[in-house]
């Protein structure tokens, strides 16, 4: 089994880890959080001091951090990578802009090290039960040798291409998914707001062609689904300010390639005045009680 560095033991990272861990590799973690570090601790990895300190002696490292400024801090700023030792595997598993991701794994490259950006798709619940999706940038031979630990975390691995390809490939995705869970949150509200039953006209559209992964998973009208966000207060689950980060690298893409994305810019927008109203430590989801506040 590989030794395995984790850096970042956030809503995602953390059980993430916690899969390696139980899969038998020997795992030395780091996070600024204490209560992180203590429950893989817990569940029988190593806690470090450090990054530096997480790295030494590592076959594989991994990270797990909210964005680019982050990400480029880690690696470049501290000299992460200057603490790994050559021929290490670097897996950046963040959600980061394509030229920061490109900008790391270059200065990896130079240090004789292979880098990986793999972002991932499936949520906290994905994240839990080990059946992520994970998009991968960079070399096949560096996805290759990362395949056997990404198995053990998620249950779907796709090359997207060269390095940053995981990142446009994710940032695609997401910025669909803000879309299609403000469309959805709005259908919701306005059939209620028409005297239907939320459930009912929930099992409708996703029985019709409105059907999508909100729908079908992730249903952001509370007491719906039992398991989802909505029906624990929002708590948990992927942050409205982490989906407004996402659309912003969106927003920042389109503009580099000279992209229209208009509803990608209105659902940052929407997510923005959610964001600005206190929302955006909750889940994503949450963007059902703009519309419910423009009601009352």
């Amino acid at each position: 089994m590989s030794s395995i560095a984790f850096i970042g033991l956030g809503n995602m990272g953390a059980p993430m880890a916690l899969n390696l861990v139980k899969a038998g590799h020997a795992l030395t973690v780091f996070d600024l959080s204490p209560n992180a570090v203590r429950q893989l601790t817990d569940a029988g990895a190593r806690a470090a001091g450090s990054a530096a300190d997480a790295v030494k002696g590592a076959d594989i490292v991994i990270t797990m951090l909210p964005a680019s400024k982050h990400v480029e801090g880690v690696y470049l700023e501290q000299d992460l990578l200057g603490q790994i030792g050559a021929g290490t595997l670097v897996i950046d598993c963040s959600t980061i802009a394509p030229d920061s991701a490109r900008k790391v794994a270059q200065a990896a490259q130079a240090r004789g090290l292979e880098m990986i950006d793999a972002p991932v798709s499936g949520g906290t619940g994905g994240a839990a039960a080990g059946t992520l999706t994970f998009i991968v940038g960079g070399p096949q031979a560096a996805l290759e040798r990362a395949r056997p630990v990404l198995e053990k975390m998620g249950k779907n691995i796709f090359h997207a291409g060269d390095a940053g390809a995981g990142q446009v490939a994710k940032i695609c995705n997401n910025m669909l998914l803000g879309i299609l869970m403000a469309g959805t949150a709005e259908a919701l509200a306005l059939g209620v707001a028409n005297g239907l039953d939320p459930k009912v006209l929930s099992d409708i559209v996703a029985k019709s062609s409105g059907r999508n992964w909100a729908t079908e998973l992730y249903n952001p009208w509370p007491g719906v689904m039992e398991h989802a966000p909505a029906s624990k207060g929002y708590a948990g689950g992927f942050g409205v300010d982490l989906m407004l980060k996402d659309l912003g690298l969106a927003a920042e893409s389109a503009l580099s390639s000279r992209s229209a994305i208009p509803l990608g810019e209105l659902a940052r927008n929407l997510y923005s005045l959610h964001s600005n109203g206190g929302s955006g430590g909750l889940d994503f989801s949450s963007i059902v009680n703009l519309y419910a506040s423009e009601r009352d």
